[in-house]
């Protein structure tokens, strides 16, 4: 994981080849079309391909997919200048957005939020069979969305790579000879990656408030009819658990800028007093915030902005916030562990 820079273009080409070879497969009438006509019935009108055909859009993946790999072995290596150099960036920079927050919805979300549950299937929660449960929670579309967020997070880490190589910058902390470090220094990542980690920490308790009042029957934003029904059905509790769970998320956010965060507490076993390896945190914040990016744009893109009682009830129009709080969290948290440069001390 040290060395990602060295192989995440290659990873890259490799995911986007691959890729691309599944829309030409699907074109070609391979099943598994996970797209508008062959994604879950219900989710269709979540997805941006929602109304996407194996016969209209598997060509478009194609082309896309081989067009990315060509530019992401661009990104791979080190001697593109000029407008060269500012193509792959751009093209790198599309696909990752794309691949990350357009693309995917809520369920890549809602997959990592519930796959914890997993370990109170011996226990009978939730209500199921464990066949059932990991049937609903990883179908191949959802799969398939968490395919594409970890394309664009590849796409990401090699433009970022490729970016700081074209520039001459140290692969492993980024920063260039000669240059002050300014807003990425230890000390200014400090100040604005509080007000970010804090931020982080913040939003998802006015998810969390609206769920737990719900479990306990107050129906704050919704109607009592509507919180019955909930009951009845036992959604509520699967409510509750989500808020417990983004509660429990925002409180370890705060590790992002205290020093547990930095050094093992006494209460962990076996690693108090030692370092935190800094990826752990980073690697946990940054999939969190990606899962919340997506979730959090199909949440607004949904929501009748005209109609402010579906703006209020709807905690999830803040995702977005949370994501890139999160998000800016980890890159201070970053800045504030590198240490010292030993390519140009």
């Amino acid at each position: 994981m040290r060395r990602w820079r060295s192989w995440v273009g290659y990873a890259a080409a490799v995911w986007a080849f691959g890729y691309g070879l599944l829309g030409l497969l699907w074109t070609l009438g391979m099943p598994g079309f996970p797209f508008g006509e062959g994604d879950v019935p219900d989710a269709r009108h979540h997805s941006v391909l929602g109304e996407a055909t194996a016969a209209g859009t598997g060509p478009w993946i194609a082309a896309v997919g081989f067009a990315g790999g060509l530019a992401a072995i661009g990104l791979a290596r080190a001697g593109a200048r000029g407008p060269l150099r500012s193509s792959l960036i751009a093209s790198g920079w599309i696909l990752a957005v794309a691949l990350i927050f357009v693309i995917p919805d809520q369920r890549v979300l809602t997959t990592i939020a519930y796959t914890p549950a997993t370990l109170a299937l011996p226990f009978g929660w939730p209500p199921m069979g464990a066949g059932e449960f990991f049937e609903l929670l990883y179908p191949w579309t959802n799969l398939n969305l968490i395919l594409c967020a970890l394309g664009g997070v590849f796409f990401a880490a090699a433009t970022v790579a490729f970016h700081l190589r074209t520039l001459g910058a140290c692969l492993r902390c980024g920063r260039r000879p000669g240059r002050a470090e300014g807003w990425t220094a230890p000390a200014s990542a400090a100040r604005w990656g509080r007000w970010a980690a804090y931020t982080a920490a913040l939003v998802p308790f006015t998810y969390a408030v609206v769920r737990w009042l719900w479990a306990f029957g107050v129906p704050l934003t919704i109607s009592r009819e509507f919180l019955d029904e909930l009951h009845e059905e036992g959604v509520v509790w699967a409510g509750a658990y989500l808020a417990t769970l983004g509660a429990l998320g925002g409180v370890l956010t705060l590790g992002l800028v205290q020093r547990w965060g930095v050094i093992w507490p006494r209460w962990v076993l076996g690693r108090a007093g030692k370092p935190v390896p800094p990826m752990f945190p980073i690697t946990f914040a940054s999939v969190v915030a990606v899962a919340l990016a997506s979730a959090g744009l199909v949440m607004v893109r949904l929501t009748d902005w005209t109609d402010p009682e579906a703006v209020v009830s709807n905690p999830g129009v803040l995702w977005p916030v949370w994501a890139a709080a999160l998000g800016a969290a980890a890159l201070a948290y970053h800045f504030r562990t590198r240490g010292r440069c030993h390519l140009h001390p």
